[in-house]
């Protein structure tokens, strides 16, 4: 039996992002998977030395731009909790509805690229088409379409009157038809259902061992979402997380396209919920102790934590990001595949290496 190590990555025709794999196949038929790290490492928490903690939420967000909001929010959220601070309710929820429009667009993204690496072009261009209505929102709303810098320590930084919110939900309303439209080409073709069933699978055990977090969790059965322990506005906001029982690439496909149109409801009822009031505590002081903050990214769960000293300068920034979490769970999918299905089964955990190597 003939044995090959190959190269898998960093530059692949059919990944959005550099992840570099060696794998060893037998016969078309990979026997082991070992990841490399590091192929784009910027340094970005050794930056959080030299850069005061308000300053420090613009790196933040910049870790990821697409999940931009996720990150800056998770900052904020650690550096409230050490300084005390209680952000007022409107803001809370005006994150809510800024971070699901970022779910929103990140998952349309991941779902155009899922059709474009079947070979569906004209299903790509439909999928990111609607996305660009999330971004005009997003813009409209905040000044910017990806790097929104709406959060800061105490709150957010924009605000929304009566007329924009009714606008934000006429626009939802289009966004859901068109998506529920593309139900039938992305999940009820031959094609990808050939392609995506019984590929990549991952049991519930054994998402539950390597740690894996998010869709791709959710996608073999686990029912777990850091946003039910209530972060911003989330715990006044009823709702179930979406998950699928089988485990392989269409269920966890089917995860996102079910998340993002409940992100689409979720910015319904915050809008329907929306208090009056302030957008942004009044914050005093310097940040003092420990504390780790957890949000839900469109990946998964992001942790950060925070070491403060009582100066401007924090003594550590650790973050831990989704794909982190995930990249485990991979090297579980791939044994046993044959080479050509490699490249779906790592596009199924919405693989981001700028986030992971930072």
């Amino acid at each position: 039996m003939a044995r090959t190590v190959i190269p898998f990555g960093p530059q692949h025709p059919v990944l959005p992002e550099p992840i570099h794999l060696t794998l060893t196949v037998e016969d078309e038929v990979i026997t082991r998977a070992v990841p490399s790290l590091g192929y784009v490492h910027r340094g970005l928490e050794k930056l959080a030395e030299v850069r005061d903690f308000y300053q420090l939420i613009q790196v933040c967000e910049r870790v990821c731009g697409i999940c931009s909001m996720q990150h800056a929010m998770c900052y904020c959220q650690a550096v409230e909790e050490l300084m005390a601070v209680e952000v007022p309710p409107r803001a809370r929820f005006l994150r809510v509805i800024w971070a699901e429009l970022h779910r929103v667009h990140s998952h349309l993204l991941w779902l155009g690229l899922f059709a474009d690496a079947l070979g569906f072009e004209n299903l790509f261009m439909q999928l990111w088409r609607v996305r660009e209505r999330c971004l005009d929102i997003l813009e409209a709303t905040t000044g910017n379409r990806v790097i929104v810098s709406v959060n800061v320590i105490g709150g957010v930084c924009r605000d929304l009157d009566p007329d924009r919110a009714r606008w934000i939900l006429e626009q939802c309303g289009w966004m859901e038809t068109e998506i529920k439209g593309l139900f039938g080409p992305l999940f009820k073709d031959f094609t990808v259902n050939r392609r995506t069933r019984g590929k990549g699978l991952l049991t519930a055990e054994q998402a539950l061992e390597s740690g894996a977090c998010g869709p791709t969790l959710r996608g073999s059965g686990v029912a777990r979402d850091v946003r039910l322990e209530g972060c911003a506005a989330y715990g006044e906001l009823d709702f179930e997380p979406v998950s699928e029982p089988d485990g392989d690439c269409r269920a966890r496909a089917m995860v996102r396209y079910r998340e993002t149109l409940q992100a689409m409801d979720l910015v319904r009822r915050a809008l329907a919920r929306l208090p009056k009031g302030e957008i942004a505590a009044k914050v005093k002081g310097r940040p003092e102790g420990e504390v780790v903050s957890r949000v839900e990214q469109p990946r998964g769960e992001c942790l950060y934590y925070l070491k403060a000293n009582g100066t401007e300068n924090l003594d550590r920034l650790r973050i831990r990001t989704p794909t982190f979490a995930n990249i485990p769970a991979l090297m579980a999918m791939l044994p046993g595949l044959e080479l050509a299905d490699a490249a779906m089964v790592v596009l199924s955990i919405d693989p981001c290496i700028s986030c992971t190597e930072r």
